[in-house]
């Protein structure tokens, strides 16, 4: 990850760099600080570039920007039923963590005979 250096010049980006960025993140599994790292910038640096290409302030050239970051992938929207399974699964593990929390607890809880005579 990328850290913050005073001797390190102040770089300027172009709209169709930054833009191109941005892009970077939308794909499936990608994590902005991975990008940013990649990129040597500060994940603030294109967290804030992102807010500005949702805002419309952040728009480039089409033109300057490469065929396959100008396709956006789109999320797949859920059905109610695949929400639901969705979140029923979610509930099962939540349950099962949550049963196992109140398991060790009793334990940890319970007075333990210490095998020593004091």
């Amino acid at each position: 990850m990328s850290t913050y250096r005073p001797d390190k010049p102040t770089r300027r980006y172009s709209n169709e760099y930054k833009v191109s960025a941005v892009r970077m993140t939308f794909k499936p599994g990608v994590m902005i600080k991975d990008v940013a790292a990649s990129l040597d910038i500060h994940p603030f640096m294109l967290s804030r570039w992102r807010k500005e290409y949702f805002e419309g302030s952040l728009v480039a050239n089409e033109l300057n920007v490469p065929e396959h970051l100008k396709q956006i992938p789109k999320q797949k929207e859920l059905t109610d039923a695949e929400r639901i399974k969705k979140l029923e699964a979610q509930i099962s593990t939540l349950r099962m963590e949550n049963d196992f929390l109140k398991k060790w607890q009793a334990y940890v809880a319970k007075p333990r005979k210490n095998g020593s005579p004091s």
